[in-house]
């Protein structure tokens, strides 16, 4: 069936369905393989060849991760997907395939804590240069690149203070000061259903969908989009040679089962998220709010400009008026809402960034992109939005504001 047509919710349940086999089961059979029977010789040389569409072994690729690759590249707005075993294996996998000692990568100062180290710690160890500069000042990135620099990465909405990047300007300056560089950029914090950055100049997307896309808090995997060239060299290069970070068949089951209700759930995290965004910036011991939705967002016309379906996304982070001890004793003693990283479950998950997702980062370079030691980042989930805000009110209002 062709979907290319069809609107967003058919696309996330029908697209890329493989036909078929035998009794014709209305859910994709898990294809728990690790290697495939070639019908002779002539056939597996023509598929190691890469002459032969075909599978070869589960390294490389697996129905099930297929179809859930090419559905997410559907929605996405890109020729094809690869799917892998992790947030960080997409990214790693997708850096190592065009990049070499000398070569330099302009990021965005603020990134996912895991990302930061990669960045900061790994690749220069391999001598590879990156460069951190806010994406917000296109003159700062215009002057970072050169002609060595492979990369230009950032996040859709970074993590955790919510800023929204302007791709469509970021993919402006970048392949105007150097036609061949690739924009990367990790859309996890917005989804393919608010934000689809090759629409707006971007080559290459990466999500962990570990989070929106698979929804339920249950697999570990992470995806890359682009163009089917590019998805081929990935595949054969950064990911079958570099990492092996490729994905499960059960795990691709459950995340083509948890897609099929990206945009409802999307509807209500984003809907959840704004009514909590207004109560905490409305709460005398929140000094302040970093939510997309808020007017006072100093990127808010830049997300009304980008983002699709209305929303403004699922995550929410907030700096109170106290110290990091009290701040972690709020934490502690929350009822409904769930100490843990991660984001895009189900459950509304709270964490605190400077000493867990991003501790990564040394404290002039969180105190330089504005990440205080008060500051707490929340995963709103799905539950009703008046149980959540009972639940931050009943300990904000403990706080003693001076």
């Amino acid at each position: 069936m062709n979907t290319k047509d069809m609107g967003f919710s058919t696309r996330q349940i029908h697209a890329a369905r493989p036909e078929p086999i035998g009794p014709a089961p209305l859910a994709t059979p898990i294809y728990q393989t690790s290697t495939y029977i070639f019908e002779n010789t002539a056939q597996g040389a023509a598929r190691f060849a890469l002459e032969e569409p075909g599978y070869i072994y589960t390294r490389l690729h697996n129905p099930n991760g297929e179809e859930v690759a090419e559905r997410i590249a559907d929605l996405e707005g890109g020729e094809a997907g690869l799917l892998m075993s992790s947030g960080m294996g997409a990214i790693t996998s997708t850096l190592w395939t065009w990049m070499q000692a000398g070569d330099n990568i302009v990021a965005d100062a603020t990134l996912y804590g895991c990302t930061y180290a990669l960045f900061t710690e790994a690749l220069p160890r391999l001598g590879i240069t990156v460069h951190l500069v806010d994406f917000t000042d296109p003159k700062a990135i215009a002057a970072a690149i050169d002609s060595k620099t492979r990369y230009v990465y950032c996040e859709t909405a970074t993590n955790p203070d919510l800023k929204v990047n302007d791709i469509d300007m970021i993919s402006k300056v970048a392949h105007e000061a150097k036609p061949d560089v690739l924009v990367v950029v990790d859309n996890t914090f917005t989804s393919p259903y608010l934000c689809r950055p090759l629409k707006h100049g971007a080559d290459i997307v990466i999500h962990s969908v570990t989070k929106y896309l698979n929804g339920h808090g249950d697999v570990i995997a992470g995806v890359v989009v682009t163009t089917a060239e590019r998805i081929q060299q990935i595949r054969v290069i950064g990911m079958k040679y570099m990492t092996g970070a490729c994905s499960a068949p059960m795990d691709s089951f459950l995340i083509c089962r948890g897609m099929k209700t990206l945009d409802i759930r999307m509807d209500r995290h984003c809907a959840n998220a704004l009514k909590v965004a207004r109560f905490l910036d409305s709460h005398p011991a929140v000094n302040h709010v970093c939510y997309p939705g808020l007017e006072n967002h100093p990127q808010h016309e830049v997300a009304n400009r980008m983002f699709e379906h209305g929303g403004y996304g699922g995550v929410v982070s907030f700096e109170l008026k106290c110290n990091k001890e009290r701040t972690s004793e709020f934490v502690n003693n929350l009822k409904l809402c769930t100490l843990a990283v991660s984001l895009g479950d189900a459950i509304t998950l709270i964490e605190h960034p400077a000493s867990m997702t991003h501790n990564t980062y040394t404290v002039e370079a969180l105190k330089e992109i504005g990440i205080s030691e008060s500051l707490l980042r929340m995963s709103v989930g799905l539950e009703d939005a008046d149980d959540i805000i009972a639940d931050l009110k009943a300990e904000l209002d403990k706080i003693e504001v001076k």
